[in-house]
């Protein structure tokens, strides 16, 4: 019984870690931002994420369109460039850091 019981309870660690490193992230946005858009977007992660309010933000990204408005802020982009799970590190960044939001990163 205590056997079935230590795997029981290892893999239910196992899955909480696993769904909290899956969740997108700020601090690694502002990470992929700096590395992948800075230069190619010719900016500061403060004045890309500020290209929109929050709520602008969220609906962009619920129609889907996040890599879309990328682009068009930062045309040096191409399409694909950004895979889906960069996306939504970025997306949590411009999120976090929108001109309506009253935070500033650091990059």
């Amino acid at each position: 019984m205590s056997k079935l019981l230590k795997i029981v309870l290892a893999s239910s660690l196992a899955l909480g870690v696993a769904a909290t490193t899956s969740s997108a992230d700020v601090v690694k946005g502002q990470k992929l931002f700096t590395k992948l858009l800075k230069g190619p977007c010719d900016m500061t992660g403060a004045k890309f994420a500020a290209s929109h309010s929050q709520d602008e933000w969220e609906s962009i990204k619920n129609a889907g369109k996040f890599e879309e408005e990328v682009i068009k802020i930062c045309p040096n982009v191409k399409p694909g460039f950004l895979k889906e799970s960069i996306q939504e590190h970025i997306y949590d960044f411009s999120y976090e850091y929108a001109n309506d939001s009253g935070n500033v990163p650091s990059c």
